[in-house]
């Protein structure tokens, strides 16, 4: 018999318990550490090297974000490769965790459905990672004002924000695979790994098969023809935007360096009365992110309605 009631009920206790439990677990803990460790060691760097352009560079902020010296890599280098494993760390086990402990019967005995469930494990995920990022932009601005002695401008904390929300997307593509992977698998260390397989997949093998993919659906390609060239490069760039790394690569080249006019091959055309290294304005490099970002929250969107159609079809037993 159907409880009563909306299917939401129980939302926000889920919610807020989940994002209590990950913010003051070990496990969030040890990430936080090694993220904010790694991320203060770019952005020292980066601002040692920043100091000599004071007062030369309109988009200090930005650059100090992105620039990297050896042996470190930038800010948002430490980024791309931390918050996939954040974000797999805080889901691979939130529902075969429950199933595991024997809890997941008992919380769906109370006056909580599956649906608010399964949704408040994510949106604490989401919440808890937004809460990170969001403290370690500040923590880096912080440092670099205190380090350059010049305050950021207006539309460099646009372009901040920007950059948040797709680290945040990003971030919540790898949350919905690990909520995913949680659901079908009943072992989280199953879970993790397929989550991690994935992750390496992306990063290290996937651009090694759009290039052969490419040359192989041109099997025609001449290697002197110029126009046949722009057409093998046009097709891997589109095959690698199958991948949420070079979707969110593509968006942040776009926000963090304003002087970026386009996101694929540049023909003469496209630079007809431009002025080279003149920077963008913002509503028009917004208007050149909107796919990939648009795609990131689409591929969350899709993952996420993957685990709750799995989630709503499974068999809970005492």
């Amino acid at each position: 018999m159907r409880r009563e009631g909306s299917p939401w009920t129980g939302l926000w206790a889920v919610f807020f318990k989940e994002m209590a439990d990950h913010l003051t677990g070990l496990r969030m803990r040890i990430l936080e550490g090694l993220i904010l460790l790694s991320a203060l060691a770019a952005v020292y760097t980066g601002t040692q090297t920043l100091r000599q352009t004071v007062g030369e560079d309109p988009y200090l902020y930005l650059r100090l974000l992105t620039t990297a010296q050896d042996p470190l890599p930038s800010f948002v280098g430490f980024l791309s490769f931390f918050v996939p494993l954040a974000a797999i760390a805080l889901a691979f086990d939130a529902v075969n965790g429950e199933y595991a402990r024997g809890t997941l019967s008992r919380i769906l005995s109370q006056p909580i459905y599956r649906d608010a469930l399964l949704f408040g494990k994510f949106l604490a995920g989401l919440g808890t990672l937004a809460v990170l990022l969001t403290a370690l932009f500040l923590l880096v601005v912080g440092l670099g004002l205190f380090t350059l002695g010049v305050p950021p401008g207006g539309e460099e904390m646009a372009r901040a924000f920007l950059f948040l929300l797709a680290t945040l997307a990003y971030a919540g593509f790898w949350l919905a695979l690990g909520l995913l992977f949680s659901v079908l698998f009943r072992q989280p260390a199953t879970a993790a790994l397929a989550a991690i397989g994935v992750w390496l997949f992306f990063a290290v093998f996937f651009p090694i098969l759009t290039d052969l993919a490419a040359n192989a659906l041109l099997l025609q390609a001449d290697p002197l023809d110029p126009e046949s060239q722009l057409r093998q490069a046009s097709l891997a760039l589109w095959i690698s935007r199958l991948s949420p790394n070079t979707l969110y690569a593509e968006t942040l080249t776009a926000v963090l360096n304003p002087a970026v006019r386009s996101l694929g091959p540049i023909l003469i055309t496209q630079l007809e009365g431009a002025v080279l290294g003149t920077p963008l304005p913002l509503s028009q490099s917004l208007l050149l992110i909107w796919p990939q970002l648009t795609g990131l929250m689409a591929l969350v969107i899709l993952l996420f309605t993957l685990a709750y159609v799995a989630f709503q079809r499974q068999e809970v037993r005492a």
